[in-house]
């Protein structure tokens, strides 16, 4: 039925509804009762579907199809993964609605634009663009990546930026034609690489040269905070903090929708981070604390463990003296 959402009970559910001749597009949100995020996101799905009836969209609950969320490496909800012909072609992680809005219609549209929706692709470009240079606080539009640069000016000015210990992103302009004309009419600059910090314009490499000469790229550029350093920052950042899978309002996970529901109980104040908004801080708190899965409690910049010992301790009276600090 057109403008409708399907269900996927099952792995042969999902394979049927993948290989269904009538459409282009298939968007798979994987999700969990659990998860309000996913409610959310469901309402979101259902008014795509109703302006996209040539797109099937398919919810399918991750835990109760483990095959299907196994082979797609599926290890949070929600997480949408798009097809074409059968074929896994894009991922969204996360309850990100105008990203998930603007991958739809990117991928809907297909090829080239007719010339009465021209000008909404433009404004769809720029908004992707917008969205690309605003990324991370310093963006560098390049050929190939930081570790295989594809042209000598990409390969030089990564290396002053490295010199400097400039925290920067990259993407790989050969990874996107579109992106790749789009951005030179878009920022008028003709060339790349081109440097972008706090979503402006800086310049190529020339004008990265000038700067570092000058003393300027120093002052301009974010730099790298040592990861260790940012970790003790991040544990002390309040007196109680949860490294976990999702935060306060929206638990990704069933650890942590536990640990959650525990802490609530106490009436202790507590600070929560989304370990899997940082895939540096998901690794690198596995071995700084020693701990090796998620969700972690941290009182006064001490570990106390994950959702096993928060249990133990709720049972033998010793949970709240402990999130006080009085243990």
């Amino acid at each position: 039925m057109a403008g409708a959402v399907a269900a996927a009970g099952s792995a042969e559910q999902f394979q049927q509804l993948l290989q269904r001749p009538d459409r282009s597009l298939v968007v798979v949100h994987f999700w969990a009762p659990w998860a309000p995020q996913c409610a959310q996101m469901n309402e979101v799905m259902a008014a795509l579907a109703r302006e996209h009836s040539q797109v099937t969209f398919v919810q399918l609950e991750a835990e109760a199809v483990p095959e299907v969320s196994e082979k797609y490496g599926i290890s949070s909800v929600p997480t949408f993964l798009f097809f074409k012909d059968s074929q896994k072609v894009d991922r969204l992680d996360g309850a990100h609605a105008p990203e998930l809005t603007q991958k739809v219609q990117r991928h809907a549209a297909g090829a080239a634009p007719t010339p009465s929706n021209a000008s909404s692709a433009q404004e769809q470009l720029h908004v992707r663009l917008r969205t690309l240079i605003n990324a991370a606080p310093c963006m560098l539009f390049m050929k190939g990546s930081p570790r295989e640069p594809r042209c000598g000016f990409s390969k030089q000015i990564v290396e002053i930026l490295d010199r400097h210990g400039v925290a920067f992103s990259t993407f790989d302009i050969f990874s996107d034609e579109e992106v790749r004309q789009g951005l030179k009419t878009f920022s008028q600059w003709p060339t790349y690489p081109q440097l972008y910090v706090g979503g402006e314009l800086i310049g190529g490499l020339d004008i990265v040269k000038e700067l570092e000469a000058s003393g300027e790229l120093d002052t301009i550029c974010p730099k790298i905070q040592k990861l260790e350093d940012r970790l003790k920052s991040l544990i002390n950042k309040a007196p109680v903090m949860l490294f976990m899978k999702g935060n306060k309002q929206m638990a990704k996970c069933g650890f942590s929708k536990q640990i959650l529901e525990i802490m609530n109980n106490t009436g202790v104040d507590y600070e929560t981070f989304d370990i899997l908004e940082d895939e540096e801080v998901r690794q690198g708190l596995k071995s700084f604390s020693n701990w090796p899965t998620y969700p972690q409690l941290y009182v006064k910049g001490e570990l106390v463990g994950g959702l096993d010992i928060v249990k133990e301790l709720k049972e033998s009276g010793e949970l709240l003296p402990v999130l006080k600090g009085e243990n």
